[in-house]
């Protein structure tokens, strides 16, 4: 007990390191706005497909960029990415153990590529390895494949591996935390230790130096007209920038309610109080446009105009078709292609005939 309580006064005292709250914290900030953002993208493309589709089926590309561009204004300017400059953070090369270098000298070239690509391009990576992942899991449940495929195999392989690699990923990640809560290790995370840096507190000295150059910056004047150019671009830059993340640090706990709000664990809850009735049948079946859309045989598939193969229904709409007539449409189109109901492929039923 002796000696844990000298170990934590001398930490205390002398440790310029953040604590493993400060340090998760920071880590859990952005990993709780990018699902909040997705929300509020995916309400706008429901509301008004046409003008605001683009931005559900580009989101993680338009999240990316806007990340890269918040990342890097704020590695240049603060030596930290966004999330740890929230949290009065910065980095410095594991090499520096002498004297810390100031917050606005900014980190050597090698280790601010490598600490923007692991900030920006590994939580990108990942979130389409889940992705694929999740939509070959579907496909393996719903698609048609002979016991002997190759392809069959394949994803049973990958799918069977993906758990266990995800498994050491994650701890990987906790076995860091450990070894950095105990003093054994001084990054709490292994994308610090690739990018060669590691995680302290900002001084007096590093705030004195950002609010010198945030100042400098706004009084400076330019005189000839490249330089002026230059600044220009480099300031609508930063405006942009600063911009994003003012109104990620404004609306942060905001975000974080509309992700509680919407969570898996509340819908439930939201769907009893806020059930609404059955839609009423779609309008444009009734003033004759159904004798082209639907065939006159109730055992002909309304796509293939042929007798149904392997009869699968659409939840949404309740119309029958080819399972890989209706598979293939929804896939591509994600919607009914009677009604035009917004469809996904877990709204695909499976019929069984009494005589099957």
């Amino acid at each position: 007990m002796a000696e844990l309580g000298a170990h934590l006064t001398a930490a205390s005292a002398g440790d310029d390191r953040p604590s493993i709250f400060e340090a998760v914290a920071q880590d859990s900030l952005m990993a709780a706005v990018k699902p909040a953002l997705q929300h509020l993208v995916k309400v706008l493309a429901e509301a008004n497909p046409g003008r605001y589709g683009f931005l559900w089926h580009w989101f993680d590309e338009i999240y990316v960029l806007l990340d890269l561009l918040l990342q890097q204004h704020y590695l240049a300017r603060c030596s930290a990415s966004f999330s740890e400059n929230f949290y009065s953070l910065k980095r410095i090369p594991i090499t520096d153990r002498r004297q810390q270098p100031l917050a606005t000298a900014g980190l050597p070239k090698k280790q601010h590529w490598k600490s923007l690509l692991l900030l920006v391009l590994v939580p990108y990576l990942k979130g389409k390895l889940e992705k694929l992942v999740s939509s070959l899991r579907e496909e393996d449940e719903y698609s048609i494949h002979p016991p002997s495929s190759s392809w069959k195999r394949f994803y049973r392989a990958f799918l069977a591996a993906y758990p266990f690699v995800n498994m050491t990923w994650e701890g990987w990640f906790l076995i860091q935390q450990l070894c950095y809560i105990l003093g054994k290790a001084q990054h709490h995370s292994p994308m610090l230790r690739l990018a060669g840096v590691r995680l302290v507190r900002l001084t007096a000295e590093d705030i004195q130096a950002l609010e010198k150059k945030l100042a400098g910056a706004t009084s400076s004047q330019t005189h000839s007209i490249k330089t002026h150019v230059q600044s220009a671009v480099r300031k609508a830059l930063g405006g942009i920038a600063f911009s994003l993340s003012t109104g990620l640090s404004v609306s942060v706990f905001f975000l974080q309610f509309l992700d509680w709000w919407y969570s898996s664990e509340n819908q439930e809850t939201i769907k009893s109080l806020t059930a609404l009735p059955t839609p009423p049948p779609p309008v444009h079946l009734d003033n004759g446009a159904s004798s082209a859309l639907l065939p006159k045989l109730k055992t002909v598939c309304p796509l293939c105009r042929k007798i149904r193969v392997n009869a699968t229904a659409l939840s949404t709409s309740g119309f029958v078709f080819c399972y890989r007539c209706v598979y293939n449409y929804v896939k591509t189109h994600q919607r009914c292609p009677i009604t035009g109901y917004a469809t996904e492929l877990q709204h695909l039923v499976k019929l069984y005939s009494p005589e099957s």
